[in-house]
């Protein structure tokens, strides 16, 4: 089981933050605010964020995060049971517990 320093692991449900920083991110605006279960880790990785303007900071978590589609999306005519995972650093997720 993955697990990182900040306490996430594989199987915990987490909220998207529902913010809108100005300048980059790599969050896209359809999943903030919305919740999803995370799978994985993916790796540390560089944060982008600040890469965008020449900065680099240390590696930051990235976790593999599962949405179901309805939540996305609720006139989603797919499957129900369909879902998305995207890879989200951990600085935009908040644990729910």
């Amino acid at each position: 089981m993955s697990v990182n320093p900040g306490g996430l692991r594989q199987g915990d449900r987490v909220r998207v933050l529902a913010m809108d920083p100005p300048g980059h991110h790599r969050t896209p605006a359809f999943v903030r605010g919305k919740e999803g279960v995370v799978t994985t880790l993916a790796g540390r990785m560089p944060d982008a964020e600040l890469m965008a303007y020449g900065r680099r900071g240390p590696d930051q978590p990235v976790w593999r995060v599962r949405f179901q589609q309805t939540a996305l999306w609720p006139d989603y005519a797919g499957d129900p049971a369909d879902t998305v995972v995207l890879d989200l650093y951990e600085h935009w997720l908040e644990p729910l517990r």
